[in-house]
């Protein structure tokens, strides 16, 4: 398995308490956060693994080969790797006969066109253990990401983030706020490929409880919207992972300051007591 060059000095991106977020540098990691992956996705969830998944144990494709794996490492627990996230830059898809993950459900053609000469990173595979689902967890797990933007001078992130549930009518809810209050401009709106495009607006934007949409949506998704991301036009229903997926579209110059601010002052503090 190839591993992507890491940041040249560290590949340490932030910590808290007994946990790190940090950059896979070695086969055996990477795997290790395939074998999560597999556990989060096909044991507790309901994704359809291929034999040769259920037979490895292991959650893979032909991505993680061109694709930098974060991972979030409980130190107190034997270095228990707890959490990953899959990062793909536009270079490396440029070199990869299959280009971006996201490019199979979402028609990002003339995004890719309008970005041309910009740092774009693709983010996708995130999860986490049942039992670290917590707001410290998820905390490390948004630095991290904010630092790993910061370092490589990201101008624009965007992939897929996904719903649990693939019946569209039992997320209405979700998928109408979303539709309603976060969509992405009509000239940045990335829209789902025909043949794969679910409606999302199936509740009148009057008639919808923001409080409550918020509150039931996926955290990771909580967090996209919290730092300002926009939503595509169309849910994708993912029959493999047991998932409704929507387009994520966040460019770092639009990242909301009060969130940006929040994150420097955590990954400072943290700084402090490294």
């Amino acid at each position: 398995m190839i591993i992507e060059a890491t940041d040249h000095t560290n590949p340490v991106l932030d910590t808290s308490g007994s946990l790190e977020a940090r950059l896979a540098t070695t086969a055996a990691e990477v795997e290790a956060a395939q074998r999560l992956r597999y556990e989060v996705f096909y044991r507790e969830m309901s994704a359809t693994p291929s034999p040769e998944m259920l037979a490895s144990g292991r959650d893979f494709d032909h991505y993680d080969e061109i694709c930098q794996h974060m991972l979030v490492i409980d130190r107190a627990h034997g270095d228990k790797i707890i959490g990953t996230y899959r990062m793909l830059h536009d270079d490396a898809a440029a070199r990869s006969p299959h280009g971006f993950y996201t490019a199979g459900e979402y028609d990002i053609a003339q995004m890719l066109r309008a970005r041309t000469g910009q740092r774009l990173l693709e983010l996708g595979r995130s999860c986490v253990l049942k039992e670290y689902r917590t707001g410290p967890t998820m905390q490390l797990l948004w630095r991290g990401i904010f630092v790993y933007l910061l370092r490589h001078n990201i101008d624009l992130m965007f992939g897929c983030a996904s719903l649990p549930g693939t019946d569209p009518a039992q997320l209405s809810l979700q998928l109408s706020y979303l539709y309603h209050f976060h969509q992405a401009p009509p000239a940045e709106l990335i829209r789902a490929w025909p043949d794969r495009f679910t409606p999302m607006n199936a509740i009148p934007k009057e008639a919808i409880d923001e409080a409550e949409a918020m509150r039931t949506l996926p955290p990771l998704i909580k967090g996209y919207i919290r730092s300002g991301a926009k939503i595509g036009d169309g849910a994708v229903i993912d029959h493999q992972f047991g998932t409704t997926d929507v387009f994520i579209f966040l460019p770092l110059a639009d990242m909301h300051p009060r969130w940006t601010s929040h994150l420097r002052k955590k990954i400072a503090a943290s700084a402090q007591k490294a």
